[in-house]
């Protein structure tokens, strides 16, 4: 072989014979983008959702535990400035059947086809992940194939320092994911399981159909919840096609930040008398508001929080807006009609503003 050949197969397995392209699948893994919140503490008992960081999904069920869930600064792991921290508040050590506590990445089936799930070229998944705990946990990473209800779980071990933890799954040849917008796939981090996760038998790393109970998700997982003193940081996320974890692969905020706004979008934000959308009233009380997407979403969002926002029809400002109607939408933009205090003149220029120190929010969700 040539030295030319020998480099270039050198190039080939240190980046999983992707050469050129993306090899993180994973939408902001270094944990920089929180458009929702900072911080929430008093989470748990059925809190499910998106909470802080953008795309990593917290599910919190049936359980006495409480925790916050924030994103820390961090300067004691060389390349990474932020992590996804989970703060236990308070302890549960009774575990019933049904309690659960899981991160969890969701990946749109369009975004899956070089994995080749479902066919005989069915190519190995590598997860790595940067994790932190206060003292040695052992959790379950798992792939959940949401097309098939099929399922594939790992267990790692934690420690007290920063530790990379690459685990590769072999491939599925079995059942295919959707060449859609749908959830497909998704990683999980399974921190918290009662006996309905945890009752059966552990099978590593074996692509397997979900038993009706779930109970083979997560046997012989520790407990998040065990003590007020533990915590998780969790940064560094990567799911890349092939058998081997290559370097994480960073991406520039800006170009993070459109990504997430594919799935969630906030306007209004520290913006006073800057317009969130434009239109005109059409009544004393109502004007009808027109707005564009920053970006082309997942699917049609739904409007999920809007305060302190007014109203200004170049004459009559600080309208307080009562309520918002979507009219008609798309996953490029949306109609709306704002009910606001009032007095407004028929047809002129309306626009759709922050109130003044009243921390204005304008929030669309298109979430898997």
């Amino acid at each position: 072989m040539t030295k030319a050949a020998e480099l270039a197969k050198m190039g080939e397995v240190l980046t999983n014979s992707q050469i050129g392209g993306r090899r993180n699948i994973i939408i902001n893994g270094a944990m920089n983008v929180r458009q929702r919140n900072d911080s929430v503490a008093g989470l748990g008992d059925g809190d499910e959702g998106y909470v802080t960081l953008d795309r990593f999904r917290h599910t919190a069920a049936a359980s006495a535990g409480r925790f916050t869930s924030k994103q820390t600064a961090i300067s004691d792991l060389p390349g990474f400035l932020n992590c996804l921290h989970l703060d236990c508040t308070t302890a549960d050590t009774s575990i019933a059947a049904t309690e659960l506590l899981v991160l969890e990445h969701r990946i749109e089936g369009q975004d899956l086809q070089q994995l080749k799930k479902g066919t005989s070229s069915a190519e190995s998944i590598t997860v790595s992940f940067y994790m932190k705990t206060n003292a040695e946990f052992v959790f379950m990473c798992v792939l959940n194939d949401f097309d098939n209800n099929r399922v594939n779980t790992q267990k790692f071990t934690t420690t007290t320092d920063w530790k990379r933890h690459s685990i590769t799954f072999v491939g599925d040849t079995t059942g295919a994911l959707g060449d859609d917008a749908n959830n497909s796939l998704s990683v999980s981090f399974y921190l918290h399981a009662g006996s309905n996760f945890t009752g059966g038998t552990y099978v590593s790393n074996t692509w397997q159909s979900r038993a009706s109970s779930d109970n083979m998700i997560a046997p012989g997982i520790g407990s998040f919840y065990s003590s007020t003193d533990n915590d998780v940081k969790l940064t560094g996320v990567q799911l890349e096609v092939g058998s081997q974890a290559t370097p994480f692969e960073h991406r520039s905020f800006g170009e993070e930040l459109a990504l997430c706004e594919r799935y969630f979008q906030r306007y209004g934000a520290n913006s006073t008398y800057i317009p969130v959308a434009t239109g005109i009233s059409n009544s004393q009380t109502a004007a009808r508001i027109f707005l564009v997407y920053k970006t082309q979403m997942r699917a049609t969002p739904s409007i999920v929080s809007t305060t302190s926002l007014v109203i200004t029809d170049r004459t009559v400002y600080d309208l307080d807006v009562s309520s918002i109607a979507i009219s008609g939408s798309s996953d490029l933009g949306m109609t709306m009609t704002v009910t606001h205090a009032g007095n407004s003149t028929y047809l002129r220029p309306a626009f759709l503003s922050g109130k003044v120190n009243g921390n204005p929010q304008f929030h669309i969700d298109a979430e898997l």
